[in-house]
C-alpha cells in the first residue's frame, strides 16, 4: 500500500476544494482544476483536508489511491503557486517571439512553426532564445513543453534544438578523418 497516500491533503487558506460523486474540484488564485476519481477509490473531506483511501481491498485500488492523493496534490499546489517549466533554444538562427497569444518559431526549416497554447497555459518569451511555460495543470504544462520541444528536440553533435532549461545534451563525437 502507499505510504504516501495515507497522508491527507491540506487546503490552503484562500483555496475552496469541493467533492461530488468521486469528482475533486478545487478552486483557488490561479484557476480551477477538476479530477474525476476512480471508483476504487473514495475520497473524503475533513476538517480542512482531503484524504484518500481504497474503497475495495483489490490490487489496482491499492495501486491507484497513492496516484490519486498525488494528483489532488498537484491540483492544490497548482491553483495556489502555479507550475513552469523553461525552454532554451540553441542553434544560430534559431528564435522565438509571440505573436499576439500564438508562439512563432524559427527552427531552421523553411518555414516558421506557430504553436497556439491550449486553454489555461500562458507563454512567455524574455529572451528571442528563452520560453516560459506557466499555468495551473502540472500536465498541461508539462504537455505543452513537451509539444514545442518535439519541434526539434536537441541533436547530440551540436546540440542544436529546442531543449529543457535543466536538460544536459549528451554530445557524442562526430566522424574523425
Amino acid at each position: 500500500m502507499s505510504r504516501l497516500g495515507k497522508l491527507p491533503v491540506e487546503i490552503p487558506s484562500g483555496v475552496t476544494a469541493s467533492v461530488a460523486a468521486g469528482v475533486v474540484s478545487v478552486k483557488g488564485p490561479k484557476g480551477e482544476l477538476t479530477f474525476s476519481a476512480p471508483s476504487s477509490v473514495r475520497i473524503l473531506q475533513e476538517d480542512g483536508a482531503l484524504k484518500v483511501e481504497p474503497a475495495e481491498n483489490s490490487k489496482s485500488a491499492k495501486a491507484m489511491y497513492g496516484t490519486a492523493r498525488a494528483r489532488i496534490k498537484n491540483m492544490v499546489a497548482g491553483v495556489t503557486k502555479g507550475f513552469e517549466k523553461n525552454l532554451e533554444l540553441v542553434g544560430v538562427g534559431y528564435r522565438a517571439q509571440m505573436q499576439g497569444s500564438d508562439l512563432k518559431l524559427a527552427l531552421g526549416f523553411s518555414h516558421d512553426v506557430i504553436y497556439t497554447p491550449r486553454k489555461g497555459i500562458t507563454i512567455t518569451v524574455a529572451k528571442p532564445t528563452e520560453i516560459k511555460i506557466e499555468g495551473a495543470d502540472a500536465q498541461a504544462v508539462g504537455q505543452t513543453a513537451a509539444e514545442i520541444r518535439r519541434f526539434r528536440a536537441p541533436e547530440p553533435y551540436k546540440g542544436k534544438g529546442v531543449k529543457y532549461a535543466d536538460e544536459h545534451v549528451r554530445r557524442k563525437e562526430g566522424k574523425k578523418k
